[in-house]
């Protein structure tokens, strides 16, 4: 670790130096993390033991909600730790390796997104070669493909930024560790981890959005050709839980990454939104838009009752 000899920790300023307000937001993020779990696990039981569900689109639903436990875990923990803490420290390689992991599970959850946008094609224009086309074989390789490419992603944005130098500057204007957070840290020129960063969010995330975008296009063609108004009902349905999550995705982690890093508040409110709220909300979003999750979940209470 040559590059990081002369600073061996960072900082993490977190949201608020007030030990009353540190404290509130404390109980209101603890509040938010158990919420995130407990919904993820529980649609996450319902689409594994639930044998209504056994279609791909629960099977990305499932993946999602994994997806999703595994993105809170990153970055929420480490923020409790620091609004109970005097010192909020993280050291140089715990700083890179949620780093790592942050763009890992973002890069994942947005392949992931085009990917369940892909299938809703598929169900709406062409219902009755639904289950040859999006076989189980192809649903595994998609899963995998997502995990993989976000994986390789992540990894050569960070073999870059690991040539970065921290000689003296150590305060971080944020709750966790990001890449653009760390630039006006660094001694060193930065350009190299910077084009890396923003040839890969082009790519990766807005090249998955305009697949996302086109998928709907297409969709939304075949729903226009549809004659019957319940059909058209029907179909739009199936498509609104998705469309919130992507909305909520997008809006916040795009404008995160794209704008310019100044340690303003608005960049805090958009890493909170994609990294701490939208993880507790995707299930209430597929639980009280879908009907039939909501028939699995009530099955499965009934059940355990």
């Amino acid at each position: 670790m040559r590059n990081h000899s002369a600073v061996s920790e960072f900082v993490l300023l977190g949201l608020s130096d007030d030990l009353l307000i540190e404290a509130l937001l404390f109980m209101i993020f603890l509040a938010i993390y158990l919420l995130t779990i407990l919904g993820n696990l529980m649609l996450l039981l319902v689409v594994r033991t639930d044998s209504h569900l056994c279609t791909p689109m629960y099977f990305f639903l499932g993946q999602l909600s994994f997806l999703d436990l595994c993105h809170s875990s990153v970055t929420v923990p480490k923020l409790l730790e620091n609004l109970l803490s005097e010192k909020k420290t993280i050291s140089v390689e715990g700083c890179l390796a949620q780093v790592f992991f942050v763009f890992a599970t973002g890069g994942t959850e947005s392949c992931l997104l085009a990917v369940m946008a892909y299938d809703r094609y598929v169900a709406i224009s062409s219902p009755l070669l639904y289950g040859q086309v999006m076989n189980r074989q192809l649903c595994i390789g998609l899963v995998w493909g997502s995990w993989g490419l976000a994986f390789l992603d992540a990894l050569i944005n960070i073999l870059v930024a690991l040539k970065l130098d921290f000689c003296e500057a150590q305060n971080i204007h944020h709750f966790i560790c990001e890449l653009p957070s760390l630039y006006p840290l660094s001694c060193s020129d930065v350009s190299a981890s910077f084009t890396t960063l923003l040839c890969s969010s082009l790519l990766h995330f807005i090249g998955n959005f305009l697949l996302i975008v086109f998928s709907y296009i297409r969709i939304l063609l075949t729903i226009l050709g549809i004659r019957s108004t319940s059909g058209r009902s029907k179909a739009f349905s199936t498509c609104s839980s998705h469309l919130t999550a992507v909305s909520f995705f997008y809006g916040s982690g795009l404008l995160r990454y794209l704008m310019p890093n100044s340690g303003s508040t608005q960049e805090l409110i958009f890493s909170l939104q994609y990294s701490v709220i939208t993880p507790m909300l995707n299930p209430l979003i597929y639980s009280l838009k879908n009907k039939e999750v909501k028939a699995a979940v009530r099955r499965m209470l009934r059940k355990c009752s």
